[in-house]
């Protein structure tokens, strides 16, 4: 079954064995261009990573298929609940998740993707660089627990070699738009700083509902604006309203048209 779809793969749900537990096979799309690259990349990451908050990986496989073609796929282990993006963006023909992430959850799942940046970061053999944090790429679990994954664009930075020479020894970065640090755009290389704005990014969409992707933000208004001008006297205006009391949502909305009245009038004085 067909549960997700990437930029170089398909991700299906399967069975592994008698004991029919579910696992997730992830099969790449080689004649997309780079899904080789994204493949090994992938497997240098996983290999010898271990850590609560990020996906196991189970095994992979690299052969020819029945039509002599070649074929690439990994095999996880299966997250029940899907993925963060799925719970605040849901299609139109899924139910709305959103109403049930209470604030504790998020904040859970803010640590759990925390630990695993700490992890991938600082406690590995060999630093490794995520490159592409955002909420399709969190994963949860039955208990709702939070698991990274994803690691097609992942880089790693050899202990050896100085920090600078590694972020600009990496050419063709990629990433996702709004999510992605400005200076990857630039030609910057894979860097810690890159993966902890990406994070920032991911929290703020958590705790606001709203994508950095928004129609609303345009030009230099980012999602990080929105919520660094409301802060601290108009929280409750930017915050999920899934979050809040029904009072508090009425008061919040009450503030905002008292706010356009009174532009309204200093307008009407020019």
């Amino acid at each position: 079954m067909l549960i997700g779809i990437g930029s170089f793969s398909s991700v299906y749900k399967g069975i592994l064995d008698q004991k029919e537990n579910p696992i997730a096979v992830k099969v790449l799309n080689l004649q997309q261009k780079g899904a080789d690259k994204s493949f090994i990349a992938e497997c240098n990451a996983l290999r010898s990573v271990r850590h609560r908050n990020l996906v196991k990986i189970l095994t992979c496989c690299s052969s020819i298929d029945y039509n002599g073609n070649e074929f690439k796929a990994l095999v996880f282990e299966y997250m029940s609940n899907g993925s963060l993006e799925k719970w605040f963006h849901p299609m139109n023909n899924d139910e709305n998740h959103s109403t049930r992430l209470n604030l504790l959850q998020r904040l859970n799942i803010s640590m759990d993707v925390a630990s695993a940046i700490h992890y991938l970061h600082d406690d590995c053999d060999q630093p490794i660089i995520h490159c592409d944090l955002k909420p399709s790429n969190v994963l949860l679990d039955n208990e709702m627990v939070a698991h990274v994954t994803d690691f097609g664009f992942a880089r790693l930075i050899s202990n050896t070699t100085s920090f600078l020479n590694a972020q600009t020894s990496t050419t063709g970065m990629k990433g996702t738009i709004g999510y992605v640090a400005r200076e990857y755009g630039m030609g910057g290389g894979p860097s810690r700083e890159g993966d902890v704005y990406s994070y920032g990014i991911l929290v703020l969409e958590m705790f606001t509902g709203k994508r950095p992707t928004d129609e609303m933000f345009k030009d230099d208004f980012n999602l990080h604006n929105f919520v660094r001008t409301a802060l601290p006297e108009k929280l409750v205006e930017i915050v999920d309203s899934s979050l809040l009391p029904r009072e508090a949502e009425q008061n919040a909305l009450m503030i905002r048209e008292l706010d356009a009245r009174k532009q309204q009038r200093q307008y009407g004085r020019r």
